[in-house]
């Protein structure tokens, strides 16, 4: 199964998503690999720090081209159970390349109108990928909403986008918590922080979104 997790609009959380999402998963004892086709580098470099840490380590790769990548990607199917690919945040080759191998495509949206601007240039993508990717499966998801009760960021989100044609969005929602940043440093999921930094609301949100990406 690969999963792509990516957009054409920077700044939404998808580096910390693609990472959290194949660390749950390895924890989980599925054979997993984590494939940074983002130039910034920003998996890899969080890969590079998990390496130093006693936490199990992930398999990850750089990987970047068009239609090389589409094939490879397929091709690693035959030896990993699960593919993440972080294919970044604009309208690249690798991007494209990635959404034609992927049975998933995971569109992180911030709660902000700029990001609502970019949906239908996303959703064109994902129209025309489906003409060569027939099964493409493309969920969007509300990344860094405000963690008040009484701010419904995440709802107003939804409502602005109901006029773009086809999308779907996760019942999940990944709320501005501090929790995910400080994982990250540490090469870590926030699932696998633990002691005073570890943040429930955080794992509850992050188990959440895998569930829905793997099994919904």
């Amino acid at each position: 199964m690969i999963i792509v997790i990516g957009g054409t609009k920077g700044g939404t959380g998808k580096s910390t998503i693609v990472t959290n999402l194949a660390a749950i998963d390895l924890g989980k004892g599925n054979d997993v690999l984590l494939v940074d086709a983002d130039r910034q580098g920003s998996a890899s470099a969080w890969a590079a720090v998990r390496e130093e840490s006693d936490v199990q380590r992930v398999p990850s790769i750089q990987k970047y081209g068009g239609i090389a990548l589409t094939n490879e990607l397929k091709s690693l199917t035959k030896k990993y159970e699960r593919i993440y690919v972080d294919a970044g945040g604009y309208d690249s080759e690798e991007l494209r390349a990635a959404i034609l191998a992927a049975h998933t495509l995971l569109i992180p949206v911030r709660p902000a109108q700029f990001d609502v601007w970019t949906l239908p240039r996303i959703s064109k993508i994902v129209n025309e990928s489906k003409l060569y990717n027939e099964t493409l499966r493309a969920l969007f998801v509300v990344n860094g909403a405000h963690t008040h009760p009484n701010i419904h960021e995440a709802e107003e989100l939804k409502e602005l986008a109901q006029d773009v044609e086809g999308m779907e969005f996760c019942a999940s929602v990944i709320r501005n918590r501090r929790a995910f940043s400080k994982a990250a440093a540490s090469g870590l999921a926030v699932t696998e922080v633990q002691g005073k930094d570890r943040d429930p609301k955080a794992v509850e949100e992050m188990l959440g979104l895998y569930e829905e990406v793997i099994n919904g």
